[in-house]
């Protein structure tokens, strides 16, 4: 049984953020003085009094405009509605109420969800400063400065309160990140893979600001899939917000078991693309590269072959990539991106025998002699998998200097030749132990 749920609403600039930051207790959802700033859901998990819980921060309701990026974050705080078990209903105790408000109110009471009105910005508390907020017909405001971070304890026990006992429980979905530049066709491969439209797809590039996750079973399996934001060069990177995009993208490959590297075949592979598998090389995670946009590419016998052999070129550094070739708006060969997802997991986690590996990395020392320097000769007295994760092997030998890094990938390729960890990296580490 998943964690149960919070939804945030309300509209626009009102604190919801600054709120979602502070129950978290980390910096997870942008916060800015500007109206629009959090266009997608975002999710984390919390604990108040040892219940475990998942908060949903939305991007602000305007129900009454008709400019296309409102549309689609009242459609997203129409989904948080539908599966939080309790709504948090934020209003502006400052500005006090609007028409909006009114509306949204509405909107809340037809859900037949549990909703607690939050009059935040109150630094002060007075019984007039909240006394107009009884109008919405929502029952007794709570007076919040989320800044200050007054007045949300009381909050998060009324929350509780709807909680069923011991439904809260640890995460054990495989955690799924999709990476890549800004309208590789992310959101449209999450789509693809939800079944269902639950991160904004517009033919705006960056559109998904913040990184999104979402729960789903595929084949009896739990997952969580984590929507990114599109990572952009440096230079490129104009204000805070998209500051703040990039970073918590890089914080969603480090936490996810595998990565989705998304590229748009219409391109090609470019510098930033490198860049950013690089990354997720670094993290040591497994990955599959997506190539996406399929359909638009003139194909003949060899263009897969093509594709590949410009792969291989440019990702010299980590040749054991996995690649599928889809089209998230045509669903080509879509189904393959979760059983390769799974098949890289399992080699990321695909443990030796410490005598099979002792075994093999002395018949290729022994077949294949490192060089000497200055007279000496590295030797390998005994090699052993620490870790998984990817696959982590020391070697204890003579002389770690005597390591020259060409035969450290020579042995590496040796044990991938042995092993399928395709779709993984896996490290070599060298400690000297003397001979007996």
């Amino acid at each position: 049984m998943s964690n149960p749920l919070i939804a945030i609403v309300g509209r626009p600039n009102v604190g919801k953020s600054t709120f979602f930051n502070k129950v978290v207790g980390r910096k997870v959802s942008i916060t800015e003085d500007r109206p629009g700033v959090t266009r997608d859901r975002l999710y984390a998990d919390a604990e108040w009094r040892g219940r475990v819980f998942s908060l949903v921060d939305t991007g602000g309701i305007e129900l009454k405009s008709d400019d296309l990026m409102w549309k689609h974050i009242k459609k997203q705080a129409e989904v948080a509605i539908e599966t939080a078990q309790v709504i948090l209903f934020f209003v502006d105790g400052k500005e006090g109420l609007t028409t909006s408000d009114y509306d949204v109110a509405d909107m809340l009471r037809r859900s037949k969800k549990p909703v607690i009105l939050i009059v935040n910005k109150i630094d002060e508390y007075s019984e007039e400063k909240v006394f107009e907020f009884y109008s919405l017909g929502l029952g007794e405001p709570y007076p919040v400065s989320s800044e200050h971070g007054k007045g949300i304890g009381d909050v998060l026990d009324e929350c509780v309160s709807y909680f069923e006992k011991n439904c809260g429980e640890e995460d054990d979905s495989l955690k799924i990140a999709v990476v890549g530049k800004p309208n590789a066709g992310k959101s449209s491969i999450v789509n693809r893979l939800l079944g269902f439209e639950r991160s904004i797809v517009t033919d705006i590039a960056g559109t998904t600001r913040d990184a999104i996750d979402t729960k789903f079973s595929y084949e009896g399996k739990n997952y969580t899939i984590i929507d990114t934001a599109g990572i952009r060069k440096k230079a490129k990177v104009e204000d805070d917000v998209e500051y703040y995009s990039v970073m918590r993208a890089f914080d969603a490959v480090r936490r996810a078991d595998v990565c989705l590297l998304v590229v748009d075949s219409t391109e090609g592979l470019t510098e930033q693309d490198t860049k950013i598998i690089g990354y997720v090389h670094e993290q040591g995670k497994p990955s599959v590269i997506v190539m996406n946009k399929w359909d638009l590419i003139e194909k003949d016998t060899n263009t897969i072959n093509k594709f590949e052999d410009k792969l291989k070129e440019d990702l010299k550094f980590m040749d054991y990539f996995k690649s599928v070739y889809v089209s998230a708006k045509t669903g080509q060969r879509a189904e393959k991106i979760m059983k390769v997802a799974e098949e890289v997991y399992a080699n990321a986690h695909t443990r030796i025998p410490t005598g099979t590996l002792n075994d093999l990395i002395s018949d290729t020392v022994r077949a294949n002699e490192p060089p000497s320097y200055n007279g000496r000769r590295l030797k390998v007295y005994y090699s052993s998998q620490v870790a998984v994760a990817p696959p982590t092997f020391v070697l204890f030998v003579n002389s770690c200097e005597l390591m020259h890094f060409s035969y450290e990938r020579f042995l590496e390729n040796a044990i991938r030749k042995a092993f399928d960890f395709s779709g993984t990296p896996i490290k070599i580490v060298t400690r000297e132990k003397k001979a007996d």
